[in-house]
């Protein structure tokens, strides 16, 4: 018996991690896949594997599943929880049920908490205990959140939670744990920058193995629960329904810049995906700045509107075809296409532009002293980190609905490093709000501009 050949794909964005595991004999299972399966297939590719198996702890809300496209592109036998039935062809498991994989057996248990129907999934190698892949339920320093179905369903779920931590904990010290949500995903409630564990270490680390008791773990756990994308209630319902295969990689259509003004006339969106001082150097007017990074997917679910048509903006080194997968893995599936030539096109076309002025520190303390106001547009837990002092804090995937809580005036918007102001910032002209900046950086820039300290705890009067 060699050693295990398990190969964890990372999306950083999302937070998660898939696995791949080598059963042998040419075969590979995947764990918990997102829809784009890029790499997920190379990796199999590069070692000689067809994908066999495609298995799903729980209907994801994050992203869109890539079972359903294993299923039907490449022959794979679909494993899932059978409570919450799926809408296509699979193999529904209950708690205790095998299946035999030849060398490899996958052995349920439920642990529900993070959905109702949540499976966490035994990895048995010749009989032994291999590990366990626990989706989002044991995570690395913290467990998966519990609100995510229903409000009325948040406390039942967290003692649901526990339970099933409780579960857990009966299995070896050195049993690894492979966790599908991880650090940067908003299915956590908190936790470290580690994407793999032991039992062992979190029995004696994990803050909400801490506890006395489960109500105590009950407090904990919603304690450290912040605000998550809206797009979250939409996504498990698609999943559930059994999303479209795509059949071949998402593509952005070519649009002229006449097109594109008929599209806008007609409803359509712009998403301008370029850099912020690209964007606060001229900009589609009334387009909303989401840069293209790892974390697009996610503001782009956040903040945009599935109903709408999408036309995106881009710089000439970013790939099309990138943006327009990591636009699909949030249920954008069909975006209407792209401005071709990018913003110079549009500049050609058109004389009404619009700019955000980028300001570096030395300009911020001069409107600050002329008595602007900062808009603070990160979750409330970064803010209540450290933040210009008399910062206004609206998180950014409020903002629209709360234009009315920004004061009057000229406002400067500031995130961490600026990505998610210029966003903001984008917000706040679309609403017509007039004598916008973006401060290019975040509250220790600030600090050390300044010489002063920041401010700490939450805004009292903060809209959510």
């Amino acid at each position: 018996m060699g050693p295990l050949k398990l190969i964890p794909v990372v999306d950083e964005g999302l937070g998660n991690s898939t696995y791949l595991l080598d059963l042998g004999e040419g075969r590979a299972l995947v764990m918990d896949p997102e829809r784009d399966l890029r790499q997920v297939r190379a990796e199999a590719s590069r070692r000689g594997l067809s994908i066999a198996y495609a298995v799903e702890t729980h209907l994801h809300a994050d992203f869109i599943s890539g079972v359903a496209e294993l299923a039907e592109i490449d022959g794979a036998t679909v494993l899932a929880p059978e409570v919450g039935h799926r809408g296509f062809v699979h193999t529904g498991l209950t708690d205790g049920q095998s299946v035999d994989m030849g060398r490899f057996t996958l052995q349920a248990l439920h642990t529900p908490g993070h959905s109702p129907e949540h499976l966490s999934y035994l990895l048995l190698e010749d009989g032994d205990l291999a590990g366990i892949f626990t989706g989002g339920s044991l995570m690395v320093g913290t467990a998966g959140r519990t609100d995510l179905v229903s409000p009325d369903m948040t406390v039942p779920l967290a003692r649901a939670q526990y339970r099933s931590l409780q579960r857990l904990m009966d299995f070896p010290d050195t049993t690894p744990v492979w966790p599908t949500h991880g650090a940067g995903s908003f299915c956590s409630a908190g936790g470290s920058g580690d994407r793999v564990t032991t039992i062992g270490a979190e029995r004696a680390t994990n803050p909400l193995l801490q506890v006395d008791g489960e109500d105590a773990f009950v407090d904990a756990l919603l304690g450290t629960l912040g605000t998550f994308p809206e797009y979250f209630l939409r996504l498990g319902e698609i999943n559930k329904r059994g999303p479209a295969v795509l059949h071949e990689q998402p593509r952005l259509a070519p649009l002229s810049a006449a097109a594109v003004a008929a599209l806008i006339a007609d409803g359509a969106q712009v998403i301008d995906a370029r850099q912020p001082a690209d964007y606060g150097a001229g900009h589609v007017p009334g387009s909303l700045s989401i840069p293209f990074r790892p974390v697009f997917a996610t503001w782009l679910g956040w903040l945009a509107t599935p109903d709408r048509p999408v036309v995106l903006v881009r710089s000439p080194e970013q790939d099309p075809t990138d943006i327009a997968t990591a636009a699909a893995k949030v249920g954008f599936d069909t975006l209407a296409g792209e401005l071709e030539g990018g913003y110079p096109a549009w500049t050609q076309a058109h004389t009404g532009t619009e700019e955000v002025a980028l300001l570096e520190p030395g300009q911020m303390i001069e409107r600050l002293q002329a008595g602007e106001t900062v808009l603070d547009i990160r979750q409330s837990g970064e803010y209540a980190a450290g933040h210009v002092p008399g910062a206004v804090n609206i998180e950014l995937g409020y903002l629209a609905d709360n234009i009315a809580a920004v004061p009057a005036g000229p406002v400067i918007v500031m995130c961490g490093h600026g990505e998610r102001a210029m966003g903001g910032a984008s917000i706040l002209a679309g609403s017509g709000r007039t004598g916008i900046a973006v401060f290019n950086g975040g509250p220790a820039d600030w600090a050390a501009a300044t010489g002063n300290n920041v401010e700490t705890g939450t805004d009292p009067a903060a809209a959510k």
